[in-house]
């Protein structure tokens, strides 16, 4: 049994943030799951041990069982102590980590039912139990809030896992000036002003900002720009901004224009269409033509949004619109954002799951995690009818904080929709099918070119980037059987001091610090983070540095090549360099030398781009910013009481001292680090 010191009752409030780790809990990461989750009852559930160490014959007996016993025998102990409650339970293994997040309306009844028969996907799941946490929660909604946020967080094994979660771009018209900007903002929603989104992707946003800039001539240009102003920009010369930072146009007429604006993309367009037309039509009446060209420009613009947003539906104003397509045990799920009345584009997601598991678990599983980190609309639209419809509305509503409505469209446009959607999810699972299996034939290419025991399903590809030795970056690119796996990017800043052009200790270096952190994170080598192939871009020099640091780390079982460039930088006479063989040319048209090309051809393009931001921000770092116990607030208000570092570095004591939030003792610190010999 779990002892009294084993439970705490925990309160917050938000459900929405909950960092946990895959390992067994201290008691702190049972503090911080609770800071972000209503109020709970934790226990931390291990098998009962005090029992088996009194009984030695179970104990061996146990030992010598099938794996899928044994992991029944424990939770069938741990079923004995559950409350018949809502909550969620943990599945981990012997590591720690976690196997499966689920939830229950009864804990008891539920976690038993993993005693009896089984299908073969939780067998496995079953064999590798070795412990359980559990969560007991108020109600069944409580439940699924905090199952999808666990899933979210530890992404375990046997779960309905999202993947390539990036947050979606919104429109922002500011609050926090006298004179609103329209902009594109990403993130979290902390400054001051109006939100209109989600957008699908950021090429939207960009086209829909243009035209808003076209036809309401709002600036968009950042707030320190503004004040710097002195004559109108460009901006204003192609009719995109109506320059009200140099009194061009009142603050009244401006703020009205923003009004409108935001009427147009709350929905209001229809009025205000009509407004525009009729006054093109009086200003051509009164030979203004300078002013009816401009109302017709601002028409063409709006029409511009309309048409871009082709799908558009009466009948649903605010609402997301998912649509599940399965085939060949892999499933595709098209996202379509209506706001307003119109379409602000799609998404196709590819959550990784089971092959077993039915179509309306995915989609319930997937809805669920999706909304921990993003505002639900008042209308949730699904391709399939969930049975836990009722429950997700109910757990969707709670973190809204208003009705929201879980709907399977069974007729009318919505349906139309909805059959447009899955014809989507299904031509885009047909894409992902097509390149996952042209992938797959070019790993296995590479596999009998380099004579690799298997396919590779991790490569890991290095470059460099330096001029003349100065802001050297190394740079780490991977790939994978579903393409470039750019989350798993990673740069290094060369610390080491360098010679000019020594690539082959930039080299050493980039390899040694990559390698080495994953030694100290995983001596066993039992993780997913290892590569099962290194290419080097470079010749015989390069892979000798590599092959070296491989022996240093005792990992010379890792595949390692070095891919040259040929004559003249020409593609398709690269030479490769392997261990102990002569240095070959692949035919011209070899898929793949394509392959490879590809590879050394992507890591050339982010060491490049690597290189050249550290290079910019080398550029824009003020002197100001050497000085001990300068931070950003106090820089800024030097720069803008003296207009720049240069005559800050001129000044004297008592000019310094005159600055806002520059005391005596930092204007002498000033002072003495500009004229001290």
């Amino acid at each position: 049994m779990t002892s009294e010191k084993d439970k705490e009752t925990l309160f917050s409030s938000d459900e929405t943030d909950i960092e946990q780790e895959g390992k067994t809990p201290p008691k702190q990461l049972l503090r911080s799951l609770a800071e972000s989750t209503p109020e709970y009852v934790i226990e931390w559930q291990t098998p009962r041990q005090d029992s088996v160490e009194q009984d030695k014959p179970r104990q061996e007996e146990d030992d010598n069982s099938h794996p899928v016993q044994r992991g029944q025998r424990i939770i069938r102990d741990i079923a004995q102590t559950l409350p018949p409650t809502p909550g969620v339970y943990r599945m981990l293994d012997s590591d720690g980590n976690a196997l499966y997040v689920g939830k229950a309306k009864n804990l008891g009844r539920r976690v038993i039912s993993y005693t009896r028969q089984l299908p073969f996907r939780l067998q496995q799941m079953v064999a590798h139990t070795r412990a359980m946490e559990i969560v007991q929660t108020k109600t069944e909604v409580e439940a699924l809030l905090l199952e999808s946020n666990l899933i979210k967080r530890l992404k375990p094994r046997y779960n309905v896992l999202l993947r390539d979660d990036k947050s979606f771009p919104y429109i922002l018209l500011t609050r926090d000036h006298d004179a609103p900007m329209v902009t594109k903002h990403r993130g979290k929603q902390t400054r001051a002003g109006s939100y209109f989104g989600p957008f699908a992707d950021t090429r939207s946003v960009n086209k829909t900002i243009t035209a808003l800039e076209r036809a309401f001539l709002l600036r968009s240009c950042s707030d320190n720009t503004y004040a710097q102003r002195t004559r109108p920009c460009l901006m204003y010369q192609i009719k995109r901004c109506s320059a009200p930072c140099v009194g061009r146009i009142t603050t009244k007429d401006y703020n009205a224009l923003v009004a409108e604006a935001a009427a147009f993309l709350q929905g209001r367009s229809n009025a205000f269409q009509q407004k525009l037309a009729t006054d093109m039509q009086q200003a051509a009446e009164a030979l203004d033509y300078e002013k009816a060209a401009l109302y017709r420009d601002r028409l063409r613009a709006l029409r511009t949004i309309q048409a871009r947003q082709d799908i558009n539906v009466d009948a649903l104003n605010n609402g997301d619109l998912f649509a599940l397509y399965v085939d060949s045990g892999q499933s595709c799920i098209q996202v379509f954002f209506f706001r307003a009345g119109r379409n602000y584009g799609n998404r196709s997601y590819l959550p990784r799951h089971d092959s077993s598991l039915d179509s309306e678990t995915v989609l319930t599983s997937f809805i669920a995690q999706f909304y921990t980190n993003k505002p639900v609309p008042e209308l949730v639209l699904t391709s399939h009818d969930l049975p836990e419809r009722s429950l997700l509305s109910e757990a969707l509503s709670q973190k809204a904080g208003q009705k929201i409505s879980v709907l399977c469209p069974k007729r009318g446009p919505r349906k139309t929709l909805m059959d447009n959607a899955r014809h989507n999810a299904r031509e885009a699972l047909s894409r992902r099918l097509a390149e996952r299996a042209s992938q797959k034939r070019l790993l296995c290419g590479l596999q009998d070119l380099l004579n690799l025991n298997k396919p590779p399903e991790r490569i890991e590809v290095y470059d460099n980037s330096h001029t003349m030795g100065d802001h050297a970056y190394g740079a780490m690119i991977v790939a994978g059987t579903d393409g470039f796996m750019k989350k798993a990017y990673r740069k290094f800043k060369i610390k080491s001091d360098l010679h000019a052009g020594d690539d082959y200790a930039m080299m050493r270096e980039v390899l040694t610090r990559r390698l080495s952190a994953s030694l100290r994170e995983d001596p066993e080598r039992t993780g997913d983070q290892w590569p099962d192939l290194l290419i080097l871009d470079g010749g015989a020099g390069q892979l000798g540095v590599g092959l070296e640091v491989l022996k240093d780390l005792s990992l010379t079982d890792i595949p390692m090549i070095a891919v040259a460039k040929g004559p003249d930088r020409n593609a398709g006479r690269e030479r490769i360099f392997l261990p102990s063989r002569s240095p070959f040319l692949l035919p011209p048209r070899d898929p793949v030398l394509y392959f490879i090309q590809r590879l050394r051809d992507e890591a050339h393009r982010f060491a490049i781009t690597t290189h050249r931001k550290g290079q910019r921000t080398a550029r824009l770092r003020s002197t100001l910013d050497s000085i001990p116990g300068i931070g950003a607030k106090r820089k800024k208000a030097l720069l803008h009481h003296f207009g720049s570092a240069h005559s800050v570095t001129e000044a004297s004591r008592e000019e310094l001292e005159s600055v806002p939030g520059i005391s005596r003792h930092i204007a002498l610190k000033i002072h003495n680090f500009f004229n001290t010999v």
